[in-house]
This record gives structure tokens, C-alpha cells and sequence, in this order.
């Protein structure tokens, strides 16, 4: 069985040039806990959408799917900015090199780098809060209720999800830890302050008191 089925839950996968190689470049740079989730997240999110009338090109939704975790891959290991970052950027160099409108390409771009930001993006276009939608089903179960049965279990039936709860937090940890930094402020810091012993997270209150600002 292909782990790129064209057609999965009633959702269909463009037939492009662009798909393709989106898809051929995640499943090379990801490992398969990544490259799967990343598919799902196409299809919950899309499915997520119907549900809730949103509907976005499907293109732009596929592709940011796909990128929106590769921040977390090898190929940014010694990157010092936000994993999220590292995605959005990569997608949109991606669709500038297909001659995507810029326009078009900075809509993948907020869809990734917003897509650990809670609520927002569900007030920003449809090809950014539907990666989220995605995510949210995905990884936390949210809305998971609003994805048919019948449909839920066809993708995960194509992209399966063994130990996906345990293998995606040590995704999280391995494209995070080196940066601990860029998870002031965000969820990521959860995962580090469980997995990376020693980890102290930055406190916003000391922050601001901690300030050169002399009062």
C-alpha cells in the first residue's frame, strides 16, 4: 500500500506538480512519525473545515501541512530561531521557486508559523487556521469530534499512528532542545521542562521585572 494515497476520508490530494514535490520533499527530509502526522494534518484539516465552512485552496493547505513540522527535521538542527520559523520559511522559498504569488505564499507562511499559537489563527484566512485545525486534531484530540468516523479511521488507516503520542513529544524534544530559547512564552516549553533535565524555563513575570528599566 502507497503512504501517498491520492484519496483518503473523502478528501482528495491535488494531482500537481507542486504536490508532488512537496511530498517527495517531506518524505525524504522527515522521518515517518513526521511525514504521516504531516499527511494527516492535511486531511483533518480540510475535513475540519467542511465541517466548520471553511474552505481553503487546497494547494496551499497541502503544502503548509506538510512543511509545518520540518523545522523539527536534521536539516535545521543548528538552527537558533523558532522551529516553526524554519518551516514557514522553507515552504515559502518552496512556492516562490513554483511561482507562487508572494501573496499566496506568505498565507502558508502565517499557517505554519502560527500553528502552536492557540485561537488566532482560527480569526486569520482558511489556509491558516486549517493547518491549526489539523494539528489540534492530530496531536491533542481538539475537534476531533468534528472529523466523521467513518473518514477518521480511513486516515489513519493510510497513515498510521503507532506510538504516535510518545514519538511525536521526542520529535518535539529532539528539534527543540538545542534552541531552548525560542520556547519562552510558547507550548513547547511543556516538553523541554519534561524531557530535558535541567531545563528552567524563562518566567514572563521576571522578565519584565528583571528589565534594565530602573523602577
Amino acid at each position: 500500500m502507497t503512504d501517498t494515497p491520492s484519496a483518503v476520508g473523502g478528501i482528495t490530494v491535488p494531482d500537481s506538480r507542486l504536490v508532488r514535490e512537496a511530498t517527495a520533499l517531506v518524505r525524504d527530509a522527515a522521518n515517518d512519525t513526521v511525514y504521516h502526522h504531516s499527511r494527516r494534518v492535511y486531511f483533518f484539516g480540510t475535513l475540519r473545515g467542511l465541517t466548520r465552512g471553511l474552505d481553503a485552496d487546497p494547494e496551499l493547505l497541502y503544502v503548509g501541512a506538510m512543511f509545518h513540522d520540518l523545522g523539527l527535521t536534521e536539516r535545521h538542527r543548528e538552527s537558533r530561531q523558532r522551529f516553526e520559523i524554519d518551516g514557514a520559511d522553507d515552504a515559502r522559498d518552496f512556492l516562490r521557486r513554483h511561482g507562487i504569488a508572494e501573496p499566496a505564499a506568505h498565507l502558508v507562511w502565517e499557517g505554519i508559523a502560527l500553528h502552536t499559537t492557540p485561537e488566532i489563527p482560527w480569526h486569520m484566512a482558511p489556509e491558516v487556521a486549517l493547518v491549526t485545525a489539523g494539528v489540534e486534531a492530530d496531536v491533542l484530540g481538539i475537534g476531533r469530534d468534528e472529523v466523521p468516523a467513518a473518514a477518521l479511521t480511513e486516515v489513519v488507516a493510510a497513515h498510521p499512528r503507532p506510538n504516535f503520542k510518545q514519538n511525536i513529544l521526542k520529535e518535539f524534544t529532539a528539534g527543540i532542545a538545542h534552541r531552548p530559547g525560542t520556547t519562552f512564552g510558547n507550548v513547547k516549553a511543556d516538553v523541554l521542562e519534561r524531557y530535558v533535565p535541567g531545563y528552567v524555563r524563562r518566567n514572563f513575570v521576571d522578565t519584565i521585572l528583571d528589565s534594565d528599566w530602573p523602577e
